[in-house]
């Protein structure tokens, strides 16, 4: 009788499932894209159902696709896309909107709102996070506030909050458990990350009730069943993509850091037991967690990363597959003097900036479609600087090697540029599919098939190493570029415009 583990990571544009076996092998993997819905300008959501469905139907394809027995299956783990925000019907399951997804930026009215109130210092020091539609919310209080008799229905305890993690764990266990763990309680920007409760402060502002929030527990625990193929399979870990990268490449020891290269690219580093306050535009989160005792980190979030390379094969049509991107990149020797700046929905970490919109500057007449690939690219590389100097400032430690995960990370120029950019090593994993493994192992934890986390840390082993190769003072040109096209980017959008409540 083997031991998997099931991990299902609900991502922002595809749900996969994939199996690992105690050795952190994949034993297999499927995935299924789903609909991306954008109603309005700056708008973003998804179909609850869908997003369910998607999960669901890839799970039993990975379990038939290899031949997989469920009897084989100890645990199952979940990572999912955090922030996104789903509310349904406690009695019938029915979600009373689709999914406000976390790129979404129609609550930016919501926000100014909370920061012309004074709250702004509140919420930096209860819940580790700046004021941002980025988080779950002011995406609450929207939906509250733009469905019919959705308040009156909350106030009497009939409607259900969840990020996507609680949402799945609700449909797999048929409604028995309405939970959430501490990382994706930490980024609703509702969560007392020190006293690790629902802040009544921020409740009572936003009229959101507590009765719709989900019971926090720890991110290894056993949270309920499963039934598949009539077994009951415990759910057994629940973390928020980027903690559970963190904890995927094996980044337990205080410093330790990684960048995720998806949709968006987020930089973590683990802080131990110590809450770090930013003074450099990043947020203070938990790390993912084995017990009611909690891990901080602090991150610093990049909205449009692995995205801009859809961007430019979709809208653009300048590639027809976004594995191309590197090729066409390396067709130039440089951008020609042309920045990208892909502040498509604002700029995240460390500029909070919701009103910025995405630019490209320095365009010639000579200025090629392999100059603007190339710009997109390296705009990947200089954001993710921008988060590794920030939090070199907040904690005074040089990040000399940096683990990095994600689907943009099998990009070599990609990461050739960011080990030049940065002066650091780049240290690709031998096992790439870090958020999901993440998942599993902190399943396994919660089971016993990992007894403790030096069992899981010595099977992670590095496949590639990147280093610098850029001379000084090109290096320190281009940074200078970027940060001027930075600025023609800010604050671009008129506020009165924007989306409100």
């Amino acid at each position: 009788m083997g031991s998997y583990i099931l991990a299902l990571d609900q991502g922002t544009t595809s749900s996969r499932a994939i199996v690992f076996d105690k050795e952190q092998n994949i034993i297999g993997l499927a995935q299924r894209e789903f609909a991306q819905i954008y109603p309005e300008e700056g708008w973003v959501e998804h179909d609850p159902m869908e997003i369910f469905s998607s999960q669901y139907g890839v799970m039993a394809e990975v379990i038939a696709k290899n031949d997989i027995s469920v009897d084989d299956i100890q645990a199952i783990g979940i990572t999912n896309q955090r922030e996104t925000t789903i509310l349904w019907e406690k009695a019938t399951g029915k979600p009373i909107y689709n999914a406000v997804v976390w790129q979404c930026r129609r609550t930016s009215g919501i926000v100014d709102d909370l920061i012309k109130q004074g709250l702004d210092d509140h919420i930096r020091e209860t819940t580790g996070l700046v004021p941002d539609a980025y988080f779950s919310a002011t995406k609450i209080k929207w939906i509250l506030d733009h469905v019919k008799g959705a308040r009156e229905k909350a106030a009497r305890g009939e409607i259900l909050f969840g990020t996507v993690d609680t949402w799945l764990i609700w449909k797999l266990t048929n409604g028995e458990a309405h939970v959430t763990d501490f990382t994706n309680a930490s980024r609703t920007m509702l969560y007392d990350i020190k006293k690790l409760d629902w802040d009544d402060t921020l409740l009572k502002v936003l009229d959101i009730p507590r009765n719709m929030l989900p019971q926090v527990m720890p991110s290894s625990h056993i949270y309920g069943y499963a039934n598949i193929q009539g077994k009951n399979i415990p759910i057994a870990g629940a973390a928020g993509d980027q903690q559970a990268a963190l904890f995927g490449q094996s980044c337990f020891e205080k410093g330790e850091a990684k960048n995720t290269y998806g949709t968006g690219c987020f930089l973590l580093m683990n802080t131990g037991n110590e809450a770090c306050k930013s003074k450099n535009g990043l947020v203070t989160t938990i790390a993912a967690s084995i017990n009611e005792k909690v891990q901080y980190a602090l991150e610093g979030s990049v909205f449009i990363g692995g995205a801009v390379i859809q961007w430019l094969r979709d809208e653009l049509r300048f590639i027809s597959d976004s594995g191309d991107s590197g090729y066409y990149a390396r067709k130039v020797e440089d951008t020609g003097g042309v920045y990208l700046v892909p502040a498509f929905t604002g700029l995240g970490s460390p500029y909070w900036d919701m009103y910025a919109r995405g630019c490209i500057v320095g365009i010639t007449r000579g200025t090629k479609r392999e100059h603007i690939i190339r710009a997109a690219e390296e705009s990947i590389a200089y954001q993710s600087l921008d988060l590794v100097r920030a939090m070199e400032k907040d904690t005074g430690t040089r990040i000399a090697e940096l683990k990095v995960d994600g689907g943009a990370s099998r990009d070599t120029f990609l990461m050739q540029f960011q080990a030049d950019v940065m002066e650091s090593s780049i240290l690709c994993p031998l096992v790439r599919e870090t958020t999901a493994l993440g998942a599993a192992c902190l399943a396994g934890l919660a089971v016993g098939i990992y007894r403790n986390l030096d069992e899981i840390k010595n099977h992670w082993k590095s496949e590639t190493v990147f280093t610098p190769r850029m001379e000084h003072a090109k290096r320190d040109k281009l940074i200078a570029g970027w940060h001027k096209a930075v600025g023609r980017s800010l604050n671009w959008m008129e506020r009165e415009s924007a989306p409100v409540a």
